[in-house]
This record gives structure tokens, sequence and C-alpha cells, in this order.
């Protein structure tokens, strides 16, 4: 008797209208989203390491004040934002609507901060170091090109945060927006902060001028 409970229930959760993962189709399409994308980023980088291992004469561009400084800061920002997400992931599973908006808004502050900043270094970079995608001046022309397709993908990816957060929160705040949607939107940032820890030393500290 045990035996035919047992293969009825093991049965139904492959009949339709229940998850035999335990996870919703949101979560589940987040992080199907999060692995292709993981390998998109993987494979710049993995082609950033490749030509700059290769290249004996790869640029050391940046220099402790202001691109070091700047990428830190930028580095805390995001840090400081996955920890605000989580504590907006936390209110919401209470219950606590306007709590989880306002760590949603501190949230996507500390993403426009680190674009702002980001901003700021590439028109340094543009302006002074005269280092574009199509050429720099210290004669390797792999690096611009390389540099500015994975800064600006992963640029692009907070922005896209941002404005997702933005959709969220006032959702939230409206009473619209479950936990789960919240948890989800928190998937996708930890993801952008994760890249970021990645780019972040192979990029920046890798590449730093040592006076």
């Amino acid at each position: 008797m045990s035996s035919q409970v047992t293969a009825v229930s093991s049965a139904s959760a492959w009949e339709g209208g229940k998850s035999p993962y335990a996870t919703n189709s949101k979560k589940f399409g987040m992080w199907l989203f999060i692995i292709s994308d993981a390998l998109t980023f993987s494979a710049l980088l993995f082609a950033y390491t490749y030509g700059r291992v290769s290249n004996p004469d790869w640029p050391k561009p940046f220099d402790f004040t202001p691109s070091i400084i700047f990428s830190s800061v930028m580095t805390f920002c995001l840090l400081s934002s996955s920890l605000t997400m989580v504590m907006a992931v936390h209110q919401m599973n209470h219950g606590n609507r306007k709590a989880a908006g306002g760590w949603i808004l501190a949230t996507i502050a500390g993403g426009v901060a680190f674009v702002g900043l980001h901003l700021t270094e590439w028109l340094r970079l543009i302006n002074v170091e005269h280092v574009t995608p199509a050429s720099n001046p210290f004669g390797v022309p792999q690096f611009g090109a390389t540099f500015f397709a994975i800064t600006g993908l992963h640029m692009t990816h907070v922005i896209i945060g941002v404005i997702y957060l933005a959709i969220v929160c006032q959702a939230v705040l409206r009473g619209k927006f479950k936990a789960e949607d919240v948890e989800v939107s928190g998937l996708y940032w930890h993801f952008v902060d994760l890249v970021w820890m990645f780019v972040f030393p192979l990029v920046y500290l890798m590449s730093a001028r040592v006076n």
C-alpha cells in the first residue's frame, strides 16, 4: 500500500502544475540566463588573459591614482549593493514592503554610483591616456578593444540591473510583486557583482603601473 502511495505522489509531481525541482519558473529562467551569461563573460575574460599572457609588451596603463582608487571604490559600491540587496530580500520575505523598497533603492544607488565612477574612468582613459577601442598609445591594439568590450559589457549589465530593480521597487511599494520576484532580481544583481570580482583583479589590478 505504501509503495502505491509513493508511486502516485512521485507521478503527480510530473503531471503539470508543479515544479519537480521545487523551484518556480521565474527563478529557473533566471538561473538559465545566469549560466549562459557566465559563459559569455568567461570567454571574454579567457581571451583577455590569453592576449595578456601571450604578449610580453602588454601595457600597464593604470596608476594607483586615480585608476586603482577609482576601481576600488567602484568595487566597494557593488559589494555594498549586494549587502543591501540581501536586506531587501530578507525584508520582503518578512512581509515588510516599505523596508524592502528602501533597501532596493539603496541597491540602485550603489549601481548608479558604480556607473558614474566607471564612466568617469572611461573619459579619463579616452581623453588623457588616449585609449580607444580601435587604438591606444601603448602599441598593443588588442588592449583597448578587450578592455572596453569587457568593462562595457559589464557596465551595460549594471545599467540593465538598475532599470530592472527600479521596476521591481515601484511594484513592491505598490503591493504588486511577491517575495520571489525580489529574490529573482537579487540573483541577477549578485551575478553582476560576482562578475566584477573577476574583472577587477584581471583587468585592473594585474595591469597596475608600479612606479
